[in-house]
């Protein structure tokens, strides 16, 4: 394996053809903040828990919303690892429906004690704008913070939607790291299709 470079941390750092790069922000909040009313019309969403075993229902959504945002960790995971994560009583993994639809994913992480992650939070495009983010937000901080708690947190990155970090800033939550996080371009393996991510180009 080629070693990386040294990260330049006052310029630029090239990285090897046939890798990625991203700036994550990880957002906490230690508190649950005050509920929030849902918006109109978001009457017709609704919370549908994936089942333990269904890995490919589970695959499915988060590859629909994923490929545009780079979402490629659970793709590149062995389904046998992916399948024992969702059999956690830990986790709670729930597709969000919208009449006959899967339109959305929300991921919980609650295996550090004490703690929860919001792991996966994501809709698709065709209900953003009707007040789904919102609706969802609401759902993940009742069952985040149901849970014996002191610390919820989620972490977004230069590859997801520019929003987001104000999104999540809005619904409590407070910046406390900044990384950068590299990897293989799951592009060049098959693992997403390689026009996915336009805003990211392939290089390699």
């Amino acid at each position: 394996m080629q070693p990386l470079p040294a990260l330049n941390l006052t310029g630029l750092t090239d990285l090897p053809p046939g890798k990625i790069a991203a700036i994550v922000t990880s957002l906490e909040m230690v508190v649950a903040p005050p509920a929030r009313p849902d918006p109109a019309g978001t009457g017709a969403f609704f919370l549908d828990a994936i089942g333990r075993g269904d890995v490919a229902r589970y695959l499915a959504i988060y590859r629909g919303l994923g490929e545009r945002w780079m979402w490629f960790s659970r793709l590149v995971m062995p389904e046998a690892e992916l399948a024992a994560i969702l059999a956690d009583p830990a986790v709670e993994a729930f597709a969000v429906r919208h009449g006959e639809r899967d339109v959305g994913l929300l991921e919980l992480d609650f295996r550090v004690a004490g703690e929860g992650e919001l792991a996966f939070f994501g809709l698709d495009g065709s209900v953003i704008g009707q007040g789904a983010g919102r609706w969802l937000m609401n759902r993940a901080l009742e069952k985040a913070w149901a849970r014996p708690i002191s610390r919820f947190w989620v972490h977004t990155c230069t590859l997801d939607h520019q929003d987001a970090p104000e999104f999540y800033r809005r619904s409590g939550f407070t910046a406390f790291r900044r990384s950068v996080e590299i990897d293989d371009d799951p592009r060049l393996s098959g693992a997403m299709r390689r026009d996915c991510a336009p805003h990211h180009p392939v290089i390699g």
